[in-house]
């Protein structure tokens, strides 16, 4: 992606100096750990960290207070925050062109382990987004292990899709998506309620790719493949079927690798937040 001398967000908080501490069951929106605690049920979440310190070679994560960032952080806090000033001026636009007011979130850069208004995450999280405090925490060693782990080919524009599906959610607080689909889960099974989470993650990636579509320019050649093997590798079958060996439907939070893709693309061509009409399939 191009974006070098581009304009960077004032909304970034790098902690990544700071961070620290032991593996701990936390929440990760797109992250392994909600896919976790939909394989062994939600009731099961103490049985998470041994799997997350498995996940991380057996032992937990750990960083040292103080320690001075590296050029090669310093180079992809640039980015990142080059990635959050697109998304700012983009959906500043959007939300303008219908009438409403964007409210930028922050994004919070760490390293090993977080503190949130939605409780402690930890790098093998994975990137999410907390409505709580309306901020994206991310720890960048999640694109190693989505690599490493999952298949994923990587690259810049992979770290760009991750982020523009958080501030995805981010969209979703603010036009009260997220609410009504909590107030429609209620007094449903999990079969069924898993159905409304699937609908939430795959709007917002959805608004991922209508974020990309009004950044064309600024696209290298690869990108759009980069991000589309980014969500083939974080669909729940594909996990599921990594970590387990089989598949579980009734457990799908977050939607197939097929769905994630088309929802993805679907946004990238149409570049029209109404047809992000995910929650018609339930």
């Amino acid at each position: 992606m191009k974006w070098l001398g581009r304009r960077q967000s004032d909304n970034v908080e790098d902690r990544r100096s700071l961070s620290g501490g032991k593996v701990a069951a936390g929440g990760g929106i797109i992250g392994i750990i909600i896919l976790l605690v939909n394989v062994f049920g939600g009731e099961n979440a103490q049985l998470i960290t041994p799997v997350l310190e498995q996940l991380q070679g057996g032992q937990p994560a750990q960083t040292e207070s103080g320690v001075p960032l590296s050029a090669a952080d310093e180079e992809m806090g640039n980015f990142v925050r080059v990635i959050l000033a697109d998304n700012e001026d983009i959906w500043g636009k959007i939300f303008a062109d219908n009438g409403m007011t964007y409210k930028a979130p922050k994004l919070v850069l760490f390293k090993g382990s977080v503190e949130t208004d939605c409780g402690g995450a930890t790098s093998a999280s994975g990137p999410f987004y907390c409505p709580g405090d309306q901020k994206v925490y991310m720890d960048l060693a999640f694109f190693e292990e989505l690599k490493s782990k999952f298949g994923a080919k990587g690259g810049d524009f992979a770290i760009a899709y991750v982020i523009a599906h958080e501030i995805g959610h981010h969209i979703q607080t603010l036009l009260g998506t997220s609410a009504q689909m909590r107030r429609d889960q209620e007094g449903k099974s999990e079969a069924e309620a898993n159905k409304f989470s699937v609908a939430l993650e795959l709007q917002a990636d959805f608004y991922a790719g209508v974020w990309t579509h009004y950044n064309k320019e600024n696209l290298d050649t690869g990108d759009i493949e980069e991000a589309l093997s980014a969500a083939n590798a974080v669909g729940d079958d594909a996990i599921q079927s990594k970590m387990q060996g089989h598949v579980v439907p009734d457990s799908f939070t977050h939607g197939t690798s097929e769905q994630r893709m088309y929802w993805f693309k679907k946004g990238f061509s149409t570049g029209d937040i109404k047809q992000g009409t995910t929650f018609e399939d339930i």
